[in-house]
C-alpha cells in the first residue's frame, strides 16, 4: 500500500480507538507509519482525511450489513414488514460498531466551528443518502435522483435519530419492530385522513 492507503487505514483505527474529537494528526501518523507532510499532500488537511476515513468506515459497515441481509434474507410481503426486518438487522449491528457511531456524532458537533468540515460532511451526507437507498433496495428511488434524495434523506434522518437514542439508552431505544409499527400507524392515519378528504370532495 502507498501512503494514502496507509493514512486511511491509520485514520480508521484512530476513529475506533480514540474517536473523532481526540484524534490528532500525530496520532494518525503514528498509526499509519507515515509522516505529517503526507496528510497535507494526499488530503489537504486532517479533517479531510478523517471525514474520508469516516465515510470509508461507514461504507464498510454498509457492505457488511448488505452481506448479512443477503445471507439471512428479509421477509417477503408488505413493505413495512420488510422495513422492520431490515431495521432489526441495522440496530443489531450498532453494538459492534459503537465507536464508529460515537465518532460520527463527534464530527457533527464540530461543524459549527469549521466551515471546511461542514463542506466535507455535507458531501459525505449526500453520499450516505445514495448509499442507504441502495441498502434498502428501493430500485425505483435509486433510478430517480429526486426520489433518491428525498427517500435517502428520510432514511438518513431515521438512522441518525435511532442511533442517537441507542447511544444514549440502548435498552429503551426503538427496535426494528417499534419502527415498523410506528410507520404502519402513520400510514394508516394518512390513509384515513385521505379518505376523509375524498369524502368531503365527493
Amino acid at each position: 500500500m502507498g501512503h494514502k492507503e496507509d493514512l486511511l487505514d491509520g485514520a480508521k483505527r484512530c476513529l475506533y480507538e480514540r474517536g473523532y474529537a481526540r484524534t490528532t494528526a500525530r496520532d494518525i501518523v503514528a498509526a499509519s507509519g507515515t509522516n505529517l507532510a503526507s496528510i497535507g499532500y494526499h488530503f489537504g488537511s486532517k479533517d479531510a482525511l478523517l471525514v474520508t476515513a469516516l465515510m470509508e468506515a461507514i461504507d464498510e459497515w454498509g457492505d457488511r450489513l448488505a452481506q448479512t441481509l443477503a445471507a439471512e434474507g428479509v421477509p417477503s410481503g408488505d413493505p413495512l414488514t420488510r422495513l422492520a426486518a431490515i431495521w432489526t438487522r441495522i440496530i443489531d449491528s450498532f453494538d459492534a460498531h459503537r465507536p464508529l457511531w460515537v465518532a460520527v456524532f463527534e464530527a457533527l458537533v464540530q461543524v459549527g466551528h469549521s466551515p471546511e468540515l461542514r463542506r466535507y460532511l455535507a458531501d459525505a451526507a449526500q453520499h450516505g443518502r445514495e448509499r442507504i437507498v441502495a441498502t434498502f433496495g428501493d430500485g425505483d428511488a435509486a433510478a430517480d435522483p429526486d426520489r433518491a434524495r428525498t427517500t435517502g434523506a428520510f432514511f438518513q434522518a431515521l438512522l441518525l435519530g435511532v442511533m442517537a437514542q441507542w447511544l444514549i439508552d440502548p435498552d429503551r431505544a426503538p427496535s426494528g419492530h417499534d419502527l415498523g409499527a410506528a410507520l404502519r400507524t402513520l400510514v394508516a392515519s394518512a390513509d384515513a385522513a385521505q379518505r376523509v378528504v375524498e369524502g368531503d370532495d365527493a
